[in-house]
């Protein structure tokens, strides 16, 4: 109960700040200031030093700021979904988020017949693999079987709804 109360003390005081800036005359003024004005802007909106004096990143930054004062920040659950991407961006592993959905799980083996020959692709975590060589994508693998460009998905019959029309 006590959380809340607080909660709903910070939105209060968020929605005063709102009430009383005028988001459009802020942001416009921006563009009349000075470098060093910025930096004073930065230290009111942030209570901190300016951490540069990139005119271009002061106004973004300032602007935002002014912003989310005025309209609110971002939700927590589009900040979880914010970090989460990041991670998976900063690891080079496509997560959940990233990954492409028509994946099948590591160590599918796709089975096609092409010209009376059966031909293998093994799913891996980080691409495809026939007969022992590595591509990036299933298109890829698909252009090294048949010697010309095809949707990888498409060869494989794993196109669905839109992706599967021609």
């Amino acid at each position: 109960m006590r959380k809340n109360n607080r909660n709903s003390d910070a939105k209060a005081a968020l929605a005063r700040q709102a009430e009383e800036i005028d988001v459009l005359a802020e942001l416009a003024a921006l563009k009349a200031m000075t470098v060093p004005e910025l930096q004073g802007k930065w230290r009111v909106m942030f209570g901190e030093p300016a951490p540069n004096a990139s005119r271009g990143n002061l106004e973004l930054r300032i602007g935002y700021r002014i912003q989310e004062l005025a309209h609110g920040g971002i939700r927590p659950a589009t900040r979880r979904t914010l970090d989460a991407l990041a991670a998976e961006v900063a690891t080079g592993a496509p997560g959940p988020l990233i990954a492409d959905p028509r994946r099948p799980i590591p160590g599918t083996k796709l089975v096609r017949e092409w010209e009376g020959e059966e031909k293998v692709v093994t799913v891996l975590t980080d691409g495809f693999e026939w007969r022992g060589r590595r591509f990036k994508s299933l298109s890829a693998a698909v252009r090294a079987i048949t010697g010309s460009h095809w949707n990888g998905w498409k060869f494989f019959g794993l196109a669905h709804g839109a992706d599967a029309r021609p």
